[in-house]
């Protein structure tokens, strides 16, 4: 699938606390812990548990939250299919909605089980 400006843009404005709980949900229903949850979130974005709380009270959009993020240089290492886009293939000039995807991938990857390792690209 391709990705459009208006779905670029759509994610770009979503709330990225009103996301959040539903990754969480998803994860702690296949028994998986908020740490590790969170361990992933700091991995990909820099940002400790303190500073994701205050982006979801700031109720900061995708844009805003992944403008402030320091992404892991190995972030780029992240593919797959997620949502029927190939992560690897989504073009640059989407930003927000690659990295957005790349997120999504490692959530399910944690609620799939994979090793902290692996899902950490270390």
């Amino acid at each position: 699938m391709k990705v459009t400006p208006e779905k670029n843009e759509k994610v770009a404005n979503m709330i990225f606390g009103s996301i959040y709980p539903l990754y969480w949900n998803r994860l702690e229903k296949n028994g998986r812990t908020k740490e590790e949850f969170h361990q992933v979130l700091e991995w990909l974005t820099g940002f400790n548990e303190e500073k994701l709380q205050s982006l979801i009270e700031e109720k900061v959009t995708f844009r805003e939250f992944f403008n402030q993020a320091k992404m892991h240089p190995n972030a780029e290492k992240i593919k797959g299919v997620v949502c029927g886009y190939r992560i690897e293939e989504i073009e640059d000039e989407f930003e927000v909605y690659k990295k957005c995807r790349q997120m999504e991938k490692l959530v399910d990857e944690l609620a799939k089980g994979r090793k902290m390792e692996k899902i950490l690209r270390s």
